[in-house]
């Protein structure tokens, strides 16, 4: 049986984990932001709505005593003067940030009380150990299958944090495989993010990026399906490489003669029912994610009723299960944090700003890769999707026309330098969220999935390069 050695596994001698918390590693992340505001000039777009307007950029004047650092009641920035963050401003950006995120945070630990109930029923053991029975423990072919799956749920459907449930099933899968941690997150990891680089028809990202560049909503869905079919074939050959190199090998003693209980199949039903809901809700009902946390209570009350469970054992189970994703909520409350700091102190504008005159006036194809590049060193500091699209579309799509990159060209390369950059960077909350609920370091995460994130990123430099040529 393979064994991996995942960054928490390393310990010294008196037991305890050498690598660095994933909180605080988000909060030296923090404090380099808070450097940042004093280092980078602080300017603003005009705006209308949330959506910046082209060629309004001013610099703000702004105000670097380092003697504000330690400034118990800094002042608030604005259009007149800025003000660099100070520590108290900071640590404040933490609850302000939980505070934004609450309806994400909460739903995702719904996930995890749902799951508790779900595990605490039996039926997803005993379901996982059916379907290892019936496919003989061929990880050759599950990991194709399931890697599919998920990846045609957030290319077509935008499913991104949803997948935080999926990634405990896939480490019992894993544990009962006989492979670690990394595999599990990889499987899921891998899919969405691919998934969400491609976006086919993701409505989370077309439906903000297309219209602003002023191309029909949904449109170019040719080239992008041929990348996600390209890019998904390689991150699954790249996991099953991951895969063999471990010296897997097909685990014995799996029992044979276990059957399903009657309460088994009914929670299983419920599960898979569940699915066909998830995906009608967030596609045609446009389910946020606070229909989506009511879902999830629902779905575990269900559970525990298909179960036959009492309300006590119930009860503690859903408990139970919430607390094992509080780091991961946490996390994307520290990540929205970061992005508070910057923003309050009038920076984000000059990134943008600086970043996109990098691009302009270049050749076109020089343009469109150096968006990709612009993108995923705004993906850094804006790992929220929409926002970076609303900050840099506006942008980026009158520099490509002019440059004679079409308006769809621009849609790709910002959805290439999105899907890239999460791959990676320590600042997405709901990359650290699947590292902390798959128990893999970053440090780990990092080494494992760099080669990856090296090749695909060269092969986007060349779509995009073929997308201009052609016209796309």
């Amino acid at each position: 049986m393979a064994s991996t050695t995942t960054d928490e596994q390393k310990q010294d001698a008196h037991g305890k984990s050498r690598m660095l918390h994933p909180v605080a590693m988000m909060l030296l992340i923090m404090l380099v932001a808070v450097g940042l505001t004093y280092v980078l000039d602080s300017g603003e777009f005009q705006r209308q709505a949330k959506l910046v307007v082209p060629g309004t950029y001013q610099l703000i004047a702004k105000e670097r005593d380092l003697a504000a650092l330690v400034a118990a009641h800094p002042p608030a920035s604005s259009i007149e003067r800025a003000y660099p963050a100070s520590l108290f401003s900071a640590m404040s950006a933490i609850p302000a940030g939980l505070a934004k995120s609450a309806p994400l945070v909460f739903m995702i630990m719904f996930i995890g009380g749902m799951f508790g109930v779900l595990r605490k029923s039996g039926a997803l053991d005993a379901g996982i150990d059916r379907l290892l029975v019936r496919t003989g423990g061929n990880v050759y072919l599950l990991t194709p299958v399931l890697m599919l799956a998920i990846a045609a749920g957030s290319t077509f459907l935008g499913l991104i944090s949803e997948y935080l449930v999926i990634i405990p099933m896939m480490l019992i899968l894993a544990q009962r495989l006989g492979l670690g941690p990394l595999y599990a997150t990889g499987l899921v990891a891998i899919a969405a993010k691919i998934g969400y680089l491609a976006s086919v028809t993701n409505p989370l990202a077309l439906v903000i990026a297309q219209p602003i560049v002023q191309v029909p909503l949904l449109s170019g869905a040719g080239l992008r399906m041929a990348v996600f079919v390209l890019f998904l074939a390689i991150g699954i050959a790249y996991l099953l490489l991951y895969v063999k190199r471990t010296g897997y090998s097909v685990p014995t003693g799996l029992d044979l003669q276990g059957r399903l209980l009657l309460s088994h199949r009914f929670v299983l039903f419920v599960v898979g029912a569940s699915v066909v809901v998830l995906v009608i809700g967030t596609s045609v009902w446009k389910w946020g994610d606070i229909q989506l946390g009511a879902f999830y209570i629902f779905e575990g009350i269900i559970i525990a009723i298909a179960a036959g469970m009492s309300v006590r054992t119930a009860c503690d189970a859903f408990v139970e299960g919430m607390k094992g994703m509080m780091l991961a909520g946490l996390l994307i409350g520290l990540a929205k944090a970061i992005e508070i700091v910057l923003h309050d102190s009038l920076v984000l504008d000059t990134v943008i700003y600086h970043l996109a005159a990098i691009v302009e006036g270049r050749s076109k194809i020089f343009a469109a890769q150096g968006m990709i590049l612009v993108q995923m060193l705004l993906d850094v500091l804006i790992p929220s999707t929409s926002g970076k699209a609303a900050i840099s579309m506006p942008i980026l799509g009158p520099i490509g026309h002019i440059s004679g990159v079409s308006g769809q060209s621009v849609v790709l390369a910002f959805l290439f330098g999105n899907g890239l950059t999460n791959m990676v960077t320590p600042t997405s909350g709901m990359l650290l969220a699947y590292l902390a609920t798959g128990k893999v370091g970053y440090g780990a995460w990092l080494r494992f999935i760099f080669p990856l994130f090296a090749i695909l990123t060269l092969l986007s430099m060349a779509v995009m390069a073929f997308a201009v040529y052609t016209g796309y």
